[in-house]
């Protein structure tokens, strides 16, 4: 069999899988996840072996969507940690077979504190699903593996459910992409996010002039700036800018009278401006669609407070 072959066949049989778990779907995941909506605690997720392993990423993109939440190891928590789980949490225990040992033995503490328990395993009818609250349905028809031995569609198929409650909680919570990047300030999408147009400016020695200032000094000014243009003030009010491809442009169409016209005679009086105080994502924003490189920085009185450009922004 061509190698290739068989990725397509892995990738056959799983996607087939997971197209069945929506009509494995009842009214137990709805009312998991209005449970966890509810709830004043946390959600903590166990899981022994491969099941522990797609528990942790379910724990990690829970917290990170809006949901506290954090992987328990059952072994761990049989000696000892326990001691995390509060009354008011809800848990969740993942185990295809419903019959793993460790998960098993976390069950009598939870009923004696009355947590709310739900249960993700292949086997509605497992020890696991028959004392939980909730039970989430998993089963697959086959495994991936060409042996039928190691869980592959299984834990795809766990990780999907997975997913579906993150998806599902960040829905009922609007979590929007502001809140995900207060999770995740140093990625790109919280610096675009979070990061004020103040922070990244250039703000020491600014391209200025007035409107009487020649075209040969312009020149100068916008050279050692070195931002690719001047802006024009007239009594700390912001007039207009002039650009590198205004000074061009200028330059073509009156060459012989080029070195004889003022700033005044050359500025854009449009210039496109931003509050200091903006994040990076509206600079961003307002930079694509006029189709430019750099913006005018304001403070809260209009007066020029920096230049920012797009490779200041990181993103």
């Amino acid at each position: 069999m061509n190698i290739n072959d068989i990725a397509k066949e892995v990738f056959e049989i799983e996607s087939n899988e997971i197209a069945k778990l929506s009509d494995l779907l009842t009214d137990d995941f709805s009312d998991a996840i209005h449970a966890i909506i509810n709830t004043e605690g946390k959600f903590i997720i166990s899981g022994m072996g491969k099941s522990g392993i797609i528990g942790k990423k379910i724990a990690a993109t829970l917290a990170s969507t809006g949901t506290p939440s954090f992987f328990l190891h059952p072994g761990e928590a049989y000696h000892g940690d326990l001691g995390m789980i509060e009354k008011n949490d809800i848990v969740l225990l993942i185990s295809n077979s419903g019959e793993t040992d460790e998960i098993l033995k976390l069950i009598p503490f939870l009923k004696s504190q009355e947590n709310i328990v739900i249960a993700m395993s292949g086997k509605p009818n497992s020890t696991l699903a028959q004392n939980s609250n909730y039970h989430l349905n998993v089963s697959v028809d086959k495994e991936a593996c060409p042996l039928q031995l190691a869980p592959m569609s299984s834990t795809t198929a766990t990780l999907v459910m997975g997913d579906a409650i993150a998806a599902a909680l960040m829905k009922l919570r609007n979590f929007k992409d502001e809140n995900f990047a207060l999770f995740h300030p140093g990625g790109s999408l919280g610096r675009r996010l979070l990061t004020k147009i103040k922070d990244v400016m250039k703000k020491d020695n600014l391209p200025i002039c007035k409107e009487t200032a020649i075209a040969k000094d312009i020149i100068h000014i916008i050279t050692d700036g070195k931002c690719g243009l001047v802006v024009v003030i007239e009594e700390n009010k912001i007039k207009g800018i002039i650009t590198d491809g205004d000074i061009r442009r200028v330059m073509e169409s009156q060459e012989e009278n080029f070195f004889k016209l003022s700033a005044k005679d050359i500025m854009t009086t449009s210039a496109k401006l931003i509050s200091e105080d903006s994040k990076l994502v509206e600079a961003s924003d307002i930079m694509s669609e006029n189709k430019i490189n750099s913006l005018v920085v304001i403070n809260k009185n209009s007066e020029l407070s920096g230049i920012v450009q797009m490779y200041d922004l990181g993103i």
